[in-house]
């Protein structure tokens, strides 16, 4: 009975030691194999891409530059003509598209393997070998992230990576009408997402608190959609107080259409497309606010805190109502300009 708890104990100490030496990576690859070893990334080490290979070049220099501010240095990147001996180079970082296409990786797989002499990512497309930057950097010390100088050894462990998406929409929702984010909160966000491979940007661009998109010609949804009275806690289920006499509608903003085309520009470098959102017929009480004639009732109220309108304002546009349509398609026609993607959200 002795030998077997025995057996038992060092199967566990097994299994665990090995689970130890796991690189934890999100999302979890959907094949890892760990190799004896590690490589300590250098000075000297050499990110290679291959003659011809513009995708390749392109992430090759992004790798670079990722790499750069953190660890100090900057890596040179070398064209080399693709065979056995340039894949095998020691002490490099080697980048490319597949010659022949692996089915298996689809348009966003990719391929990583890491040695004690160098590292391989290989992808069917730049988007795969984007996703393969990601994993990279999730293999080495956390401080990779940093913005600064940081004194540390650089090291990737030996992996082997098989990895793919299980779901081609991956996307995550940020609402900047109920409280506004500026720019570049906006793209240190679509920073976070690509670091995790998500691929979509659902931005809810409006709502009941703010109209956050500026539409040429309809210069009142942001002199007045996008602003109100400040109010700071939580919208759900909790009622906000409302507006004092005279209080100043001070708090808010919007992003300009160059704004919107910054964006974009931003998160299509990342691989990420963004569905803007525009809410209605509902939910359109910073609309009202800016045009009280597209409501049934016809009231002006300022655009909303969080209270419980419900009960005496209307935040419906009026379907009945001419207006309603011809403000509609013009602010859906400049959305739809400004984002390329194939979907515009109605909410």
């Amino acid at each position: 009975m002795c030998k077997v708890f025995k057996v038992l104990f060092i199967s566990l100490l097994l299994s665990y030691t090995c689970a130890a030496q796991m690189p934890q990576l999100i999302p979890q690859p959907v094949s890892i194999k760990t190799l004896p070893g590690h490589l300590t990334i250098n000075p000297k080490t050499t990110i290679i891409v291959y003659t011809g290979d513009n995708g390749g070049r392109e992430m090759g220099d992004l790798l670079a530059k990722l790499l750069s501010t953190p660890m100090g240095y900057h890596l040179q990147v070398k064209n080399k003509n693709r065979n056995l001996q340039a894949t095998a180079l020691p002490n490099t970082i080697s980048v490319g598209i597949n010659l022949n296409k692996k089915e298996v990786l689809g348009d966003e797989g990719y391929t990583l393997k890491s040695t004690k002499g160098n590292v391989a990512i290989r992808a069917n497309t730049p988007k795969g070998l984007f996703y393969g930057l990601q994993t990279l950097l999730q293999l080495l010390p956390p401080s990779i992230e940093g913005d600064k100088k940081v004194q540390t050894a650089w090291t990737v462990p030996a992996v082997e990576i098989t990895d793919y998406p299980r779901f081609g929409w991956r996307g995550l929702m940020r609402d900047v009408s109920r409280h506004f984010f500026t720019k570049e909160n906006i793209k240190s966000y679509i920073d976070q997402m690509a670091k995790y491979k998500f691929n979509v940007f659902h931005w809810h661009l409006t709502d009941d608190n703010g109209w956050r998109i500026q539409i040429n010609g309809l210069p009142q949804l942001t002199d007045i959609g996008a602003w109100r009275v400040p109010r700071a806690g939580p919208f759900l289920f909790t009622a906000q107080k409302g507006p004092e006499p005279d209080e100043m509608a001070t708090y808010g903003g919007f992003y300009t259409q160059d704004d919107i085309r910054e964006v974009v520009k931003y998160a299509q470098e990342r691989f990420i497309t963004i569905v803007p959102e525009v809410d209605v017929p509902a939910h359109s009480m910073a609309l009202i606010a800016s045009f009280p004639n597209l409501s049934c009732l016809g009231i002006k109220n300022p655009v909303d805190v969080g209270t419980e309108f419900t009960v005496n304002k209307d935040n419906v546009l009026c379907v009945a109502n001419d207006s309603t349509y011809l403000i509609l398609d013009k602010i859906f026609t400049q959305v739809a300009q400004l984002f390329p993607g194939e979907y515009i959200h109605m909410g």
